[in-house]
Formats: structure tokens, sequence, C-alpha cells
């Protein structure tokens, strides 16, 4: 009996773990979205090849009006975390330069599993401070 129990108990424990996770099925993926108060448009940019676990690897942000005119000149502070685990980023990703007006590259991130991550963009700039939030799966298969 006490052994039907462990098994039981394992199997819920092992389902949970499971559930927690898988991404939620309709997690928006986009890579352009407009900051939280609709101040600007941001499209964030992965590293080709895509950004494998325990990996440093650089991003870039492309930051324009909702006219579509880049905005140069803006502080961008970069956090982020894993929602389901409640954890933040292993880094402490930093903008490091604007290469081309309104273009952003981001150097240091990390993701230290596979899964959901978060990547949340705090922007200081000529129209204002706004906040935007990007979603990305790591996928297992990437960097092996």
């Amino acid at each position: 009996m006490q052994r039907l129990s462990i098994l039981a108990s394992s199997l819920a424990a092992a389902v949970i773990n499971a559930a927690c996770m898988a991404p939620p099925k309709a997690l928006d993926l986009a890579l352009t979205r407009a900051s939280d108060a609709g101040t600007y448009v941001v499209t964030l940019v992965p590293p080709v090849p895509a950004a494998a676990i325990n990996r440093l690897h650089a991003w870039q942000i492309h930051l324009s009006t909702p006219d579509g005119l880049p905005v140069s000149h803006a502080r961008i502070d970069v956090d982020g975390g894993m929602p389901q685990h409640g954890h933040g980023l292993p880094t402490q990703p930093q903008v490091t330069r604007e290469p081309a007006p309104g273009a952003y590259v981001v150097e240091g991130v990390k993701f230290s599993m596979t899964g959901w991550w978060e990547i949340k963009l705090a922007i200081d700039g000529p129209a204002g401070a706004d906040r935007v939030t990007f979603h990305t799966v790591v996928d297992p298969a990437v960097g092996r």
C-alpha cells in the first residue's frame, strides 16, 4: 500500500511539473509590439542562430515612434525571467551601443534552461518612459 501511495505521489508530481514547464497555449511570441502605453513600437531581433542555453548571446532592439521614425538616444534597461519558475535571467544584459538611429545592441543575454522566458524592456526616450514585454521559448534541441 505504501509503495502504491509513493508511486501515485511521484506520478502526480511529474504531471504537475510537466504542466508547469509547458508554455501557455496562447502565448504571443510576436517580435514587434507597441509599448504598454503606445509611446513606442519595439522590435526584438533574436540572434542567428537561435539562442542556446548556457551561452551568452546578443540581441538587437529596433525602437521607433508609432509613425515609424527611429528613436535615438534612448536609455533601455533589460530584465526578464521565467514566469513559471519565478526566477530572473542568470545575467544582467546591457544595451552596449546604438550602431544606427533607433537600433540598439543588447549583450550578455543568457538562458539557463529551456522553456518560456520573458524579456522585459524599460525604455526612457525623448517621448517619455514606457515598458514592453516579449515572450520567447527556448527550444531544447537548440545548441546541442
